[in-house]
C-alpha cells in the first residue's frame, strides 16, 4: 500500500484543495473512493488515516481531502487555524469542491492503469454525507454512493439553530467548538446560500432520485446525528442498503487524535461492510 500526503490542487479563482490518496501498488484497475469529512472535521482527523489504508489495501484507490473553507490551511491542515475560511464555508462551496476533486481524478488518473477512473465511489461522513447524496443525484460519474452517520435534512439545521433575525443583524453567529475550545464563526451568508439554493440541497428529494447503490451506516448511539436519520433515509430510498452499527457513536468508537494502531472494532466492522459492499454490488 502506498500513500501520497498533503497534495495540493491549485484552482483558478478558488482556494486550493488537500487531499491524500491512498492506492495498492500490486493491483490494477482499483476503484477510485473519495471520501468527505463532516462539519469541523478535516481528511486527519482521528481514525480516517487508518481506515484509507485498511481500504486501500484490499485493492480501492482511497482519496480524501479537505474542503477548501473547513477552516484549514496548506500549511496546518489539522484543526481550525482559519476561521475567516470557515466562517465562509457553505454547502455548494463544499459540492463544487468535490466536484473539483472529482475532475482531478478522472484526470489525474487517466493513463493509470493502477486505477480505474469509470468506478467513483463517494464516501461521506455526518454532514459530509449530505452532500455526497446531493452530488450522487446529480452527477452520473458517481457509480456507488457510501455514507456515514449521515445527516437526512440540511434546512432544519440551517434555519432552526438560534434566532434568524440575530444572525441577520449581527452577520455572524458563533459556535464553540468543545474539543479545541475556539469560537467557529458562521457569517450569514451560510443561510443565504441555503435559501437561493434550497431545492438543489434538499436531501429527501436527492435520496429519491438515486439509481446507483447507496449503503447507509449508522451507529446505534449515535448521539450527534439520530439513527432516525438513517431510517429516513432507507425510507426514501428501499433499494439503498441499512447497516447499523451496534455499540457505536457518531465516529464510531474513534476520537482525535487517534494514536492506537488499530481501528475501533466499530471501525473495523464499517470497514468491512464497505469492503463487502464495494467488491459485491
Amino acid at each position: 500500500m502506498n500513500m501520497i500526503k498533503n497534495y495540493i490542487i491549485e484552482r483558478n479563482g478558488k482556494k486550493p484543495i488537500l487531499l491524500d490518496w491512498f492506492y495498492n501498488e500490486t493491483k490494477e484497475n482499483q476503484p477510485m473512493i473519495i471520501f468527505c469529512h463532516g462539519y469541523k472535521g478535516f481528511k486527519d482527523w482521528g481514525a480516517w488515516d487508518l481506515m484509507a489504508k485498511s481500504v486501500a489495501k484490499a485493492g480501492f484507490g482511497f482519496i480524501k481531502f479537505n474542503f477548501s473553507h473547513n477552516g484549514g490551511t496548506m500549511e496546518n491542515p489539522i484543526d481550525f487555524p482559519d476561521l475567516e475560511a470557515f466562517g465562509n464555508n457553505n454547502y455548494t462551496k463544499e459540492l463544487d469542491d468535490l466536484n473539483d476533486v472529482m475532475d482531478w481524478s478522472k484526470s489525474h488518473f487517466k493513463n493509470n492503469p493502477l486505477v480505474n477512473t469509470s468506478q467513483i465511489c463517494l464516501i461521506g461522513h455526518s454532514r459530509g454525507g449530505g452532500i455526497v447524496i446531493l452530488k450522487a443525484s446529480e452527477d452520473d460519474r458517481v457509480t456507488k454512493l457510501i455514507t456515514l452517520a449521515s445527516v437526512s435534512d440540511f434546512g432544519q439545521r440551517t434555519a432552526t439553530t438560534g434566532n434568524l433575525e440575530e444572525w441577520k443583524e449581527k452577520g455572524v453567529k458563533y459556535v464553540l467548538n468543545g474539543r479545541t475550545k475556539q469560537k467557529m464563526p458562521h457569517y450569514y451568508q451560510f443561510y443565504e446560500d441555503f435559501k437561493a439554493n434550497e431545492a438543489r440541497l434538499h436531501i429527501e428529494s436527492a435520496e429519491k432520485r438515486l439509481t446507483i447503490p447507496h449503503l447507509i451506516i449508522h451507529g446505534y448511539n449515535d448521539t450527534s446525528v439520530k439513527i432516525d436519520e438513517a431510517h429516513k433515509l432507507h425510507k426514501w430510498n428501499p433499494s439503498s442498503i441499512l447497516k447499523i452499527i451496534e455499540d457505536a457513536d457518531h465516529v464510531f468508537n474513534t476520537k482525535h487524535p487517534w494514536e492506537k494502531s488499530k481501528l475501533s472494532s466499530q471501525l473495523s466492522l464499517v470497514v468491512d461492510t464497505i469492503l463487502k459492499f464495494s467488491r459485491t454490488t
